[in-house]
């Protein structure tokens, strides 16, 4: 998968790209982030890339031309890749990859973890991030597929909410978290939070790692995680549950009740 960011502070990645999973994800191949600057667009003496509203208004816009063509050109260096193997028959037709087009600004849907994976299963995702007081709106009505926010507060760009859907993407490409199932159980993935976590020493201070996690019993420590996963959600994200549960979840919550741990 290639993710390309278009923003004016490509600086702002360095240590991102530098990251653990990201940069294992790339150094492996599974994953191609790039930056463009559409300040390297800019046709001006200064490579000027905002300007003042029409109609009057605070603050700069950026423009239209240099974005466009910033997304333009990041489009063509993967207008001629196919996902057909290179023994492929010469004379056959070229598959066409799947591209998403995003810019990150307030008017947006909410991101998710729906959302990211529906975004994993496209071969290019271009993230716009903009700056200033906004976008020339032409930008959102002829380029891009749709906008995207990551909640309802003010920040100063977009390169924030670029990392934050990038990061999301990324960890469910397949390969790129170390262990398989590692995606699956985390929180938002499933519709629940994720269960409470322990790691050594089995006591700290009085307090013991519950003892059915050092069982061994792999049955019922699934059986467990997914009993405090459904606690947990219920105390603090009670609306994650206002929906049809699995059975699975049916049948964890029926022996909680039986255990007095949840009351209808």
């Amino acid at each position: 998968m290639r993710i390309d960011i278009i923003s004016l502070f490509p600086e702002f990645f360095a240590a991102f790209f530098d990251h653990s999973i990201i940069k294992r994800a790339m150094a492996a191949e599974r994953l191609t982030m790039e930056v463009t600057n559409p300040r390297d667009f800019a046709h001006n003496k200064h490579n000027q890339v905002d300007d003042t509203p029409y109609g009057g208004g605070a603050g700069m816009l950026m423009m239209a031309p240099p974005i466009f063509e910033a997304v333009e050109h990041v489009l063509a260096k993967t207008a001629e890749q196919v996902d057909a193997p290179e023994s492929a028959e010469a004379n056959e037709p070229a598959q066409e990859l799947r591209k998403r087009v995003i810019f990150l600004g307030p008017t947006g849907t909410t991101f998710n973890q729906a959302k990211a994976r529906e975004l994993a299963t496209y071969d290019q995702l271009v993230l716009i991030c903009g700056h200033y007081e906004g976008v020339d709106y032409r930008v959102e009505e002829h380029l891009i597929d749709e906008t995207i926010s990551i909640g309802d507060f003010v920040l100063t760009g977009g390169e924030l909410p670029a990392m934050v859907v990038a990061d999301a993407v990324a960890r469910m490409i397949p390969g790129v978290l170390g262990a398989a199932s590692g995606a699956i159980e985390d929180s938002f993935y499933r519709p629940i939070l994720e269960g409470p976590q322990y790691t050594k020493p089995p006591v700290f201070r009085d307090w013991e790692v519950p003892e059915v996690l050092r069982s061994g019993h792999h049955k019922n420590i699934a059986t467990w995680r997914l009993q405090q996963a459904l606690l947990r959600t219920r105390r603090l994200r009670p609306d994650l549950l206002e929906r049809e549960l699995t059975d699975d979840e049916k049948r964890a919550i029926k022996e909680l009740e039986k255990q007095g741990l949840w009351k209808p």
